[in-house]
């Protein structure tokens, strides 16, 4: 018990004092985790808009995919990007595998199905309410994309930042395409899992500690936002 309680007070002064190595580390993790997301609303947004509007054959089997895809595991992600980035594979020469860049390919595609599944459904439900009024004003389909996604931007945000959620919290995909090089590919969850095989439980209570403030934050977010705009619809 002793050692668990000096652990958590080494971890405690590593959070405090900003501990640079625990720094670069949670700076990566933010960069990498936000810029996958980021990507992931640029592309996911829209999709789910055209998803909600249009009409096309094989549409429905397209959502239930992109439905199922919200829970897809993170470890074949990351084996199907690693097979496609490796020297052996069609993208190797590219160089990516290992890099941050990878990394961020991996997390954009775990998020943009939560992203463009929830984006579609926040349209759906928008349109039935002013499909009509939008038709009679001629609306073109650009325009009700961009009317209805403005109209749903509260809770559009609230998906955005639940895939950030996600994001963050991923440690399977990013392993495998990262690697978890020290200083290049290192983040918050994967440095967690190294540092506790090594029984280093300072580095890994302190990362774990802003880890579960930083999801916190987050969650806290979305729940202020969704209280905000229903105060407002109100």
């Amino acid at each position: 018990m002793s050692e668990l309680s000096q652990a958590l007070s080494v971890a405690g002064q590593l959070v405090a004092t900003f501990d640079p190595q625990m720094m670069a580390v949670v700076r990566l993790s933010v960069l990498v985790s936000g810029s996958a997301v980021l990507l992931a609303a640029l592309i996911g947004l829209p999709l789910g808009a055209l998803l909600a509007l249009a009409g096309f054959p094989g549409r429905d089997a397209l959502v239930v995919l992109l439905n199922a895809f919200m829970g897809l595991p993170p470890v074949v992600v990351g084996l199907a990007l690693y097979l496609l980035l490796s020297r052996a594979g069609p993208l190797g020469e590219a160089g990516l595998l290992f890099t941050p860049t990878a990394m961020v390919i991996a997390q954009t595609l775990l998020v943009l199905p939560i992203v463009a599944a929830l984006s579609r459904q926040v349209v759906a439900d928008l349109w039935e309410e002013y499909g009509e009024q939008l038709r009679s004003l001629g609306v073109s389909r650009l325009g009700r994309v961009a009317t209805l996604l403005w109209d749903g931007r509260f809770s559009l945000l609230t998906a955005i930042l639940a895939g950030f959620g996600r994001a963050a919290a991923e440690v399977g995909a990013v392993m495998i395409v990262g690697g978890n090089i020290r200083g290049v590919t290192r983040t918050m969850t994967t440095t967690i899992a190294l540092e506790t095989s090594k029984g280093d439980l300072p580095l890994a209570l302190g990362l774990g500690l802003i880890l579960i403030a930083l999801v916190t934050m987050v969650n806290a977010a979305v729940f202020l936002i969704g209280q905000w705009a229903r105060r407002r619809m109100g």
